[in-house]
């Protein structure tokens, strides 16, 4: 049995960004506080880009814990979300460019989440990078750690534990 030609990879990677940009979106305040997502294959950062409005002490200065909080949320329900779209993508099940908010899969609600402050967030750009450490049919399980200038020394870090919506069908 012959196989088809492999699909062009400009069409795949647009495919791959317009899934991202439809589930990031869904999150109306990312764009509010400036994240946005590089992605790499199926490996995602999540990037905080610096901005004024997010300074919670002018005296040090140093990120808002609510930022840096919100940040590492947004980081691990969209890595959550990727994971459960990306299998629908490459199969092509699910037409990435048909995705907007209203089409989506519903997002996962957080159960709990633990956030460690490991030193202040400087004022500029920050990364995060979000493990799922287990996801079944309910229940998700995220690790997620923010840096800046550095990766192996991260500024925050969080656990988090999430409860999967029903699969839509």
């Amino acid at each position: 049995m012959a196989k088809g030609t492999p699909e062009p990879v400009q069409v795949v990677k647009q495919r791959r960004d317009s899934a991202l940009a439809a589930l990031v979106s869904g999150i109306p305040f990312a764009s509010f506080l400036g994240i946005s997502f590089d992605r790499r294959g199926d490996e995602l950062t999540a990037v905080l880009t610096f901005d004024d409005k997010l300074i919670g002490n002018p005296m040090l200065p140093a990120l808002h814990g609510g930022v840096t909080a919100a940040f590492l949320e947004t980081a691990a329900l969209v890595e959550l979300g990727w994971q459960g779209l990306w299998e629908e993508i490459e199969s092509g099940k699910r037409d990435a460019r048909m995705l907007s908010p209203e089409t989506l899969p519903r997002m996962p609600k957080t159960i709990d989440f633990t956030v460690d402050y490991l030193r202040s967030g400087l004022p500029r750009d920050a990364y995060a990078r979000a493990r799922v450490n287990r996801s079944g049919r309910r229940y998700a399980s995220v690790h997620v750690e923010a840096w800046q200038d550095n990766r192996s020394r991260p500024f925050a870090q969080a656990s988090g534990h999430f409860l999967m919506p029903p699969p839509s069908g």
